[in-house]
């Protein structure tokens, strides 16, 4: 039986990552919805539509609220970068070393982590979904602190295996999988955006430009899944010289097309570190 099914998880914060994971846990990891536990710090209205939408419970005042923290068998931090510091400062005196520590914040780090929480030995999972997660499609990179037991590894791995695929990476390399596939499916939307624009100033409507670019879109990354090939041999295939295809990537290599693509990812895994670093600045204020 799987390790998860006997857990209990308490997601602080309730945003659409923690909604993802949620999903994902009870349809198709089989957990019962009531294991699992949503606290925030004053929007009742949405726990209660997380308990209306998928039957967890969900504690709003602050007694109850530090309870489901302290008794869960897994605490998953689910709030914003900004919130980070104080936030975690606020969990330490409910939380135990015996709890596994899920951190889906962005650019926060193992070690800010550890000295917010006073001292290392913590079992904590560092990771970064991306929003197809809430379809169950999403990719997730994940990291280990020291004190993560190989039972609890297999529980991180678990949780985000159920919305989609984890790639397990040594720490320095989560901001190349925040600008890679966290950020990622952004770069898709935005080449969407261009494509449906230009069969509309084709003389397509709206709805058949994106009807087409939806398909072709799904279609592409089905052949990579399923041929198992290159995508720049798949390209080469339907690229005849001279031909149409032909055209539409010279054009695109002259207008900077890759330059531009490994520019922008280059940017967000140095936004990611820069992110990283202000959290860091905060708690050192904080503790001041």
């Amino acid at each position: 039986m799987s390790q998860i099914l006997s857990k209990n998880i308490t997601f602080v914060g309730a945003g659409s990552m923690a909604e993802a994971i949620i999903r994902g846990l009870v349809s198709e990891a089989g957990m019962e919805a009531g294991q699992l536990v949503a606290v925030n710090r004053s929007n009742e209205a949405r726990l209660q539509q997380l308990n209306k939408q998928y039957g967890i419970r969900y504690a709003a005042g602050a007694a109850e609220r530090n309870e489901a923290i302290g008794s869960a068998d897994i605490v998953v931090l689910a709030f914003k970068p900004s919130d980070a510091a104080q936030g975690i400062l606020d969990l330490k005196p409910v939380l135990r070393k015996e709890q596994l520590l899920v951190s889906v914040i962005a650019g926060l780090s193992i070690e800010t982590m550890e000295a917010i929480l006073g001292s290392p030995g913590w079992a904590i999972v560092r990771t970064m979904p991306n929003t197809s997660s809430t379809i169950g499609l999403g990719a997730t990179g994940l990291s280990f602190s020291g004190g993560v037991s190989d039972a609890q590894r297999q529980l991180g791995e678990e949780m985000f295996r159920s919305v989609g695929i984890v790639s397990i990476v040594e720490e320095p390399l989560m901001e190349t999988i925040v600008s890679l596939s966290g950020c990622g499916p952004a770069y898709i939307y935005y080449m969407m955006e261009a494509m449906i624009e230009s069969g509309m100033n084709g003389g397509l409507t709206h709805e058949e430009a994106k009807r087409l670019t939806v398909q072709t879109v799904l279609g592409a990354a089905r052949m990579v899944e399923l041929s198992g090939e290159e995508p720049a041999e798949l390209r080469r295939k339907v690229t005849s010289p001279n031909g149409a295809t032909h055209a539409a990537i010279e054009t695109m290599d002259n207008c900077g097309f890759t330059d531009a693509i490994s520019k922008g990812i280059r940017r967000a895994a140095e936004r990611s570190a820069e992110m990283g670093a202000a959290i860091s600045a905060a708690i050192a204020s904080h503790t001041k």
